[in-house]
C-alpha cells in the first residue's frame, strides 16, 4: 500500500536536497563562513528592503483577491445557471474579495511615502535600517494576510452562494461568516501601520 504525500512533496524533497547539497559542498571547500546571514542583512540596501516588502505587499495582495474572486465567481456562475435570481445579490461577495486588493494598494502608498532620495554615504545608517526592516516585514505580513483573507472570503462566498441557490434563507447567515473572514484583512492592515508607525522618513 503506498501513501501518496501530495503535489509539494517533490518539491520539498528537491528543494531540501539541493540546499543540503550546496552546505556540504562549501562546507567541505573551507568556504562555508560565505553563509552569513548578517552579513546579507547589514549589506543589502534599506532601499532594497523597503521595495521587497512594498512589491509583497501588493502582489500577495492582488494574489489573494484573484483566487477569492476565482473561487467565488465560478461557483456563482454554476449557480447562476440553475438559479438566476442569486446573481445579483451574491455579486458582494465578488466586492469583499477586491477589497483585499485595495488594502494591499493602499499600504503599499503608506509605505512609499516613507522613501525619499538619500545620498550614498548616509544610505546605511540606523534610521534607514530600521525604516527599511519595518516596511519589508509590514509589508510581507499584510501580504499574507490579506492572501489568506481573500481564500477565506472566497471560499465562503462560494458558501453563501449555493447556499443561497438552495434555500434562499441562509445567504444572511453565511454572510455573516463572509463578513467576519473579510475583516482578517483589515486586521492585518492595522498590523501594518503598528509595525513602520514608528519608522522615521528615509533621510
Amino acid at each position: 500500500m503506498s501513501v501518496s504525500l501530495g503535489p509539494y512533496s517533490s518539491w520539498a524533497l528537491t528543494t531540501v536536497s539541493f540546499l543540503t547539497i550546496v552546505g556540504l559542498y562549501m562546507l567541505f571547500t573551507g568556504s562555508g563562513e560565505q553563509f552569513n546571514v548578517g552579513k546579507l542583512l547589514q549589506e543589502t540596501s534599506p532601499y532594497a528592503w523597503a521595495l521587497t516588502g512594498m512589491g509583497l505587499c501588493i502582489g500577495l495582495s492582488v494574489t489573494g483577491a484573484a483566487w477569492g474572486i476565482f473561487i467565488t465567481g465560478s461557483a456563482l456562475l454554476g449557480g447562476a445557471v440553475k438559479t438566476p435570481r442569486i446573481q445579483s445579490r451574491n455579486l458582494i461577495s465578488i466586492i469583499f474579495c477586491e477589497v483585499v486588493a485595495i488594502y494591499g494598494v493602499i499600504m503599499a502608498i503608506v509605505y512609499s511615502a516613507k522613501l525619499s532620495d538619500v545620498p550614498a554615504e548616509r544610505l546605511y545608517s540606523t534610521s534607514n535600517f530600521f525604516t527599511g526592516h519595518a516596511i519589508f516585514w509590514g509589508g510581507l505580513t499584510v501580504g499574507i494576510c490579506n492572501l489568506l483573507c481573500g481564500l477565506s472570503v472566497g471560499v465562503t462566498g462560494s458558501s453563501a452562494a449555493l447556499a443561497d441557490a438552495q434555500n434562499p434563507e441562509l445567504f444572511v447567515k453565511v454572510l455573516v461568516v463572509e463578513i467576519f473572514g473579510s475583516v482578517l484583512g483589515l486586521f492585518g492592515l492595522i498590523v501594518g501601520l503598528l509595525t513602520t508607525g514608528k519608522a522615521a522618513d528615509f533621510r
